[in-house]
């Protein structure tokens, strides 16, 4: 069993590299050890808020989670696949992004008929107003 996503413990992670994510060529990178821990525990997030097992969102190298209801995948290449780098995974995870921004410029890889499902659970620790949050 999963242990319980702590929102104010993934909060705290992101607003930790809030200023890298909404300006990430204005300031230094953070600390791999911080935006590894802000990266999982926005992904766990999004695992918790969608549970299920349709959609595989990776950010490597930090985590893979599996989302959305439907169908169970057990072997291979997942059907349902979304895949990106840590910035940009922030960025969305926090509203400083459009999921269709992400896609359309090529940030986001979204492969699969249900990958796209994953743009209704973000943000998931919403910073800005974005007008699409839940």
């Amino acid at each position: 069993m999963k242990k319980p996503v702590d929102s104010a413990l993934t909060r705290a992670a992101v607003l930790a590299i809030g200023e890298w994510i909404a300006a990430p060529d204005s300031v230094e990178k953070p600390a791999r050890a911080a935006l590894g821990d802000a990266v999982r525990r926005t992904a766990r997030s999004l695992e918790a808020d969608a549970p299920g097992h349709s959609v595989e969102v990776r950010v490597p190298p930090f985590v893979a989670v599996q989302c959305i209801e439907g169908p169970r995948h057990t072997r291979g290449t997942p059907p349902n696949v979304v895949e990106t780098d840590p910035q940009t995974w922030l960025q969305l995870a926090t509203g400083y992004l459009s999921w269709h921004e992400a896609v359309s410029s090529g940030r986001v890889d979204a492969s699969g008929s249900r990958a796209d499902e994953v743009a209704a659970w973000l943000p998931v620790i919403p910073l800005v107003s974005t007008g699409h949050n839940r």
